[in-house]
């Protein structure tokens, strides 16, 4: 089977397999509820794709517009040219010094923070200059594909939303899963990023990519260190208002590189909006088959049964059960964001914010990012059909980042 056609084969079998396990149910167990169920998930599925979708227009065209101004203000080429040692070697097919590069670092640091509403835009319009150096337009080029891994990856220095998500629950130490969530994503950005480069027979054993890579650990490192010093109320707020200082950083510089330039601010800000609007639209349909698909397979209790013969197979094996509980996370976490979330509070509600279990799906939460979406929303947005290696890439580093959040998890918790 062709790379290109496995998101299409695991959209088909989230359909085929929960009519099976429907009808099974509906026969031997009596469950008439099954099917309903079914049926309403699609419906909800179809209107949370088109409420998404319409909430994303407004921050679309807002950072799209900041983009355009950055991009006549020269700010996307500088970055492009300080980035070129870098890029040319992890993204070797596009040109030294292209204003991609810029982009590309944007929707990266916005992700590094935890800036999702900000991440979206940048790296959708990363992807459509990416596109214009595209030979094939239906198939996904190199770049397009180390860019999707960067991304599903989900390398994260600020968790914050998980940590406002663990006070809630009445975790004694919201932060105490900090520390184990920035080693966890590391371990499954660099996993995406060897994985990546095996496939593209990119070489990283070079002192460019050597340093890079160095000096990113000892990024964490300091990070880790200087957070941990923080107790968790002064921690939240000075990560919170670092995140929001350097977005709004952001905004003013490009502004200001604008009137540098001396370039109509406001009419390059309404240029690059209209782009964010019809992007938003563009990206309706893949939503809604990928958000379907999705809801159809957990109505149906397909996600129960997996998760049961999990437990069942480990314990076979005589291993320790524990984090088996946690895996409805990771398990929805490539397919859904909001559907993870709910799965994470779900762990927190039933076994405790500060139980193994609860710990465990925060650190999953924060490990990686949602694969399937990013593929479909990414790809959806430039009309690429053929995703060759990007879905067995962005699996992989899943599963790095899965294994890593286990591990450092008894670890840490154990």
């Amino acid at each position: 089977m062709h790379a290109d056609m496995v998101l299409n084969w695991i959209w088909i079998g989230f359909f085929i397999i929960a009519f099976v396990i429907a009808l099974v149910k509906l026969v031997f167990w009596g469950d008439f509820d099954v099917f309903p169920a079914m049926m309403d998930s699609t419906f909800s599925s179809s209107k949370t794709a088109f409420e998404i979708s319409l909430g994303l227009t407004g921050v679309l065209s807002l950072w799209l517009g900041i983009m355009k101004i950055g991009e006549k203000g020269g700010v996307v080429n500088v970055l492009a040219k300080l980035l070129s040692p870098i890029f040319t070697k992890l993204f070797p097919d596009i040109p030294k010094g292209h204003p991609v590069t810029g982009s590309i670092f944007m929707n990266i640091a916005a992700n590094m923070l935890g800036l999702d509403n900000a991440a979206t835009p940048l790296g959708l319009k990363a992807m459509e200059q990416l596109q214009d150096l595209n030979q094939k337009k239906d198939t996904a080029s190199n770049p397009m594909i180390m860019f999707l891994v960067l991304n599903t990856s989900g390398l994260t220095l600020i968790p914050i939303s998980i940590l406002v998500y663990r006070a809630q629950m009445g975790a004694a130490q919201p932060t105490d899963i900090f520390i184990p969530i920035l080693l966890a994503t590391f371990f499954s950005t660099l996993a995406g990023i060897i994985i990546t480069s095996m496939f593209q027979k990119i070489n990283l054993l070079n002192r460019t990519m050597l340093l890079t890579l160095g000096g990113a650990a000892l990024v964490v490192a300091t990070v880790i260190w200087g957070f941990g010093q923080m107790d968790s109320i002064l921690m939240n707020k000075v990560s919170t208002s670092a995140a929001n200082i350097m977005l709004m950083f952001i905004i003013i510089a490009f502004i200001l590189s604008g009137v540098r330039k001396k370039i109509n601010v406001y009419d390059a800000f309404i240029e690059g909006a209209k782009e964010g609007f019809t992007t938003a639209v563009r990206i309706i349909p893949y939503l809604v088959a990928i958000l379907v698909g999705i809801g159809v397979f957990r109505a149906s209790g397909a996600m129960d049964m997996l998760i049961d013969g999990v437990k069942y197979g480990v314990e076979a094996c005589g291993g320790n059960t524990d984090f088996v509980g946690a895996l409805p996370t990771a398990l929805m976490k490539p397919l859904s964001g909001s559907g993870a979330r709910g799965m994470m509070v779900d762990a927190m509600t039933t076994y405790g914010a500060d139980s193994f279990v609860g710990r465990l799906s925060c650190i999953f939460q924060g490990s990686t990012d949602t694969t399937f979406y990013i593929l479909a929303v990414y790809f959806g947005s430039v009309g690429i059909v053929k995703t060759r290696h990007a879905v067995a890439c962005g699996l992989l580093a899943d599963l790095a980042g899965i294994i890593s959040a286990i591990a450092i998890a008894y670890l840490f918790f154990g």
